[in-house]
């Protein structure tokens, strides 16, 4: 193997097809002959012999193709490739500009959000995905927020599940952080719609009380071996 001049130890500045064409010379020698070119550098003589190969390493050695960018241009990521330790949300809202507000306020404080477009689709999901927050629109369903099929899911829900879930209830009926109005629907949080804006502050202000109040119950919990 020759990659450099072994006078002045310059590489030997060839061409692809200057190292082709030299190869090409070298091989067709005779057992025992020799073939000399004037290094490019220093203009002495770099002898040949049959059998000499002109390639270094990094000619030998094919590099991997570079990593596929295809999934760069996807525009969400599936659920089984969302990050374990990441809380999930699930928000059900009719597709308008408040679920927007609502998406960018739950975003905020560290949430995932994932949309149900229906019940059957909600309860679905929560099949096989363990949220930590759930958002309802108290009209989702139709006017009456008593007739809520995924509402009644929601209070019928085991406490061994329900416990762990944020549950949010967002409509024209509620009073902001009226915890008696939101106790009193098996929620954690109650917000009037008209105050959405306002969802982010809400939300700061209540996640901290209940993981405050609750939290050290579910960690005891947990250490005994409940949930």
């Amino acid at each position: 193997m020759v990659t450099i001049c072994p006078h002045c130890q310059h590489a030997l500045s060839l061409s692809d097809a200057q190292k082709v064409k030299l190869q090409k010379a070298v091989n067709a020698l005779a057992p025992g002959k020799k073939l000399s070119i004037k290094c490019p550098s220093c203009t002495k003589p770099i002898t040949f012999e049959a059998g000499t190969s002109l390639q270094g390493p990094a000619d030998m050695v094919k590099p991997p193709e570079p990593p596929d960018l295809n999934w760069m241009k996807e525009s969400a990521l599936q659920d089984e490739n969302r990050l374990d330790d990441v809380p999930m949300a699930l928000i059900l809202f009719p597709a308008n500009k408040q679920r927007d507000i609502v998406k960018d306020a739950i975003e905020a404080v560290g949430y995932q959000v994932i949309f149900a477009e229906n019940t059957k689709e909600a309860r679905e999901r929560m099949r096989f995905v363990n949220f930590s927050c759930v958002v309802l629109y108290s009209r989702f369903e139709g006017p009456d927020l008593n007739k809520s099929e995924f509402h009644r899911f929601m209070r019928g829900m085991g406490m061994s599940r329900r416990r762990y879930i944020f549950y949010i209830l967002i409509g024209p009926e509620f009073h902001t952080l009226y915890n008696l109005q939101a106790l009193a629907c098996s929620a954690n949080l109650v917000i009037n719609e008209k105050d959405l804006l306002q969802l982010g502050v809400a939300l700061r202000r209540s996640i901290p009380i209940y993981e405050e109040l609750f939290g050290p119950f579910m960690e005891e919990l947990t250490s005994a071996g409940k949930s």
